[in-house]
């Protein structure tokens, strides 16, 4: 295996803007800005627009499509044949 072409493997703070959570993981992803966590340790951070915190089907907001007038209309037009 080739060395030193893997991206560094280092914890991450994951920031949810819209629900104002933020959770400590480990991930090669880039952060330009760091921020103090809990336990008193800097970590960089990367905020994200949706988490299991603040996604609709997640928070249970989500809206339920109802796809049984859809399949009525389709079996009465193609149905019968």
């Amino acid at each position: 295996m080739k060395q030193h072409i893997h991206p560094e493997y280092r914890p991450v703070v994951f920031r949810d803007r819209a629900a104002g959570r933020a959770f400590l993981t480990r991930s090669t992803a880039a952060a330009g800005r760091t921020v103090e966590w809990e336990d008193g340790r800097t970590y960089p951070v990367v905020d994200v627009d949706v988490s299991l915190a603040s996604h609709p089907f997640y928070t249970g907001q989500g809206r339920v499509l109802d796809t049984t007038g859809a399949v009525e209309k389709f079996t009465r037009r193609y149905g019968g044949r």
